[in-house]
């Protein structure tokens, strides 16, 4: 790159001007030193970019198009130079990724910790199924992820911070024909046929078939759900049962009538919510703090509804 960012300010200073006086006070130089670089800059693009009139000075077509260009530049080193300033002082982003059976529940709570623990800090959430956020995690497109463990990959790092138990949801109707008492009650139990769970590809589905001991390729099992939500109203409707994890089942519950929650008996079928990080991201401030908001915003909701 044979020219500067301060020649393209020189230059974007005489085209908005239309007076080299009035650029080079705007610029803070002296006319002849703002002369030369306009020159330098003109020999460096190959052709001249202003018309000099006795009273006006006009941008050639070449001018016209380094112009655009020049905003343009000007206008991403500013923006670069903003980005230096705040990382400078504390500001800082973090991109991170998290599955749908997780993120409506768990993510109000967790921006509001980290918000309130640094007010400076810029969070983008992605959204997508495990298989999708391990290969955004291994590219480099987010920094964490909130998975159910083990998600798998020996280049990365597994923190387990809580155990969301699965409850057994349907209608009152439903769970009223379940025949076994609450306290024997496993999920081994349920019928292929009684069961509606998630789209394939979700790992809540390849959980709840694991502890149902159930085969995807029975094709006696509805899985064509495409959210928790969806799910919920479904069950509730007297479609089927479904296996609940604790960290929805009071969202779910207060927003769908009818929808009724029975729990296991003793061991309680549970998956493990955990943050997934790359082995080579360095041991910093941020991945502590965010596992530690996490936590306690988890356990926060499942101690409720234990409760």
């Amino acid at each position: 790159m044979g020219f500067t960012l301060r020649q393209l300010q020189y230059f974007q200073a005489v085209a908005e001007q239309r007076n080299f006086g009035r650029a080079a006070q705007l610029c803070n130089v002296s006319q002849p030193a703002l002369s030369v670089q306009i020159k330098a800059l003109e020999e460096t693009l190959g052709g001249i970019l202003f018309e000099r009139q006795a009273r006006d000075i006009l941008l050639t077509p070449l001018g016209r198009d380094v112009l655009d260009h020049a905003r343009q530049v000007l206008g991403s080193a500013d923006r670069l130079d903003q980005f230096a300033r705040d990382h400078s002082g504390g500001h800082r982003s973090l991109s991170i990724g998290i599955i749908p059976t997780i993120a409506p529940y768990l993510l109000p709570g967790v921006l509001a910790g980290l918000r309130a623990g640094d007010v400076s800090l810029r969070v983008q959430i992605r959204e997508a199924r495990t298989d999708r956020l391990l290969a955004l995690l291994r590219s480099g497109d987010i920094d964490a992820a909130v998975l159910a463990l083990p998600a798998g990959g020996r280049e990365f790092q597994e923190i387990p911070l809580f155990q969301d138990q699965f409850l057994l949801a349907g209608s009152a109707a439903r769970l009223e024909r379940v025949t076994t008492s609450p306290e024997m009650l496993r999920p081994l139990d349920l019928k292929a046929a009684q069961l509606m769970l998630l789209e394939d590809g979700h790992c809540l589905t390849d959980q709840a078939l694991e502890v149902c001991g159930q085969d995807r390729g029975s094709g006696q099992i509805n899985m064509g759900a495409s959210s928790l939500a969806t799910l919920s109203r479904l069950v509730a409707e007297g479609f089927g049962l479904t296996l609940m994890p604790e960290l929805a089942a009071r969202s779910e519950t207060e927003a769908v009538s009818g929808l009724k929650l029975l729990r296991f008996g003793a061991p309680q079928p549970a998956r493990t919510v955990g943050l997934v990080l790359r082995n080579s991201t360095s041991e910093e401030d941020w991945s502590g703090r965010l596992a530690q908001v996490i936590q306690d915003v988890g356990e926060k909701i499942v101690s409720a509804t234990r409760a």
